[in-house]
């Protein structure tokens, strides 16, 4: 099996990495948990013993990590951390601007330049480029489209082409990942305008730290399951992040509690 046999490689192109990750995504939600990550494990260190390669401390804290129970869950992110990945390729995983939701959310402002709710083709290839820069990295344009195209389809979970904020949140590390939170709770369009409606009390047309305050408020009320009230200040300073200003407008809000965005 062409996964399990990159697995034996000293290094891994980027085409082969993702080869691996679709292959043990086999449900195809963006993360390995469960039965999907403790098979992964199992293979990985076959196929490290197979090919005659002692687990590099990065895999060895990895298995004690998580291959004892059912109960793990890791993101793209993740992996790119222990395997012997391509090094231009992968930066963007471990790249210091994106350490948290909030500095995610600033980047994804940044490069939606013209406000979609998506990352187009074009604005991820900057995105590439800009994050390969910073890091002292410099490839050519063909290199780069490769890696953008990549990029796609690892995300692109719909395959329409562009990345939706959701999608491209798996850079950020899964206990990072505020977005995953949200995703039981999103409203359809008609009840979302009309809680924006509602918290946009005096009718300015975007919503402001308080006014956010109170729906996050309602929000934590309403899903004690899934939203915890004391990551209410967390909650509020990732979303406000997309705001302009202090002004947090129906577009930018939708991207995160909309489901129709999806």
């Amino acid at each position: 099996m062409a996964a399990e046999t990159h697995l034996q490689r000293v290094e891994i192109s980027a085409a082969q990495f993702f080869e691996i990750w679709n292959h043990y995504d086999s449900d195809g939600n963006r993360y390995l948990d469960g039965k999907e990550l403790l098979n992964f494990i199992q293979e990985l260190q076959q196929a490290r013993k197979k090919a005659g390669l002692e687990l590099t401390p990065e895999m060895k804290a990895f298995v004690d990590q998580y291959g004892k129970s059912t109960d793990g869950k890791i993101g793209i992110v993740e992996l790119a951390q222990i395997l012997p990945t391509e090094e231009n390729f992968l930066l963007f995983f471990r790249c210091q601007q994106l350490k948290s939701s909030e500095d995610f959310m600033q980047i994804w402002r940044k490069y939606d330049t013209d406000h979609s709710g998506f990352i187009e083709t074009e604005e991820l290839k900057s995105f590439l480029k800009d994050l390969l820069q910073k890091a002292n990295k410099q490839i050519d344009d063909s290199k780069l489209t490769e890696y953008t195209e990549i990029m796609l389809k690892m995300f692109d979970s719909n395959n329409d082409g562009k990345l939706e904020l959701t999608e491209m949140a798996s850079l950020l590390p899964v206990q990072e990942n505020f977005l995953l939170q949200f995703k039981s709770v999103k409203m359809c369009g008609k009840e979302f305008n009309k809680a924006f409606k509602l918290y946009d009390q005096d009718g300015s047309g975007y919503i402001d730290e308080n006014e956010l305050d109170a729906l996050l408020k309602d929000l934590c009320e309403k899903n004690k399951k899934d939203l915890d009230i004391n990551k209410l200040e967390t909650y509020k300073k990732n979303i406000m992040a997309l705001s302009d200003g202090g002004k947090l407008y129906q577009t930018e809000l939708a991207l995160i509690l909309s489901a129709e965005q999806d």
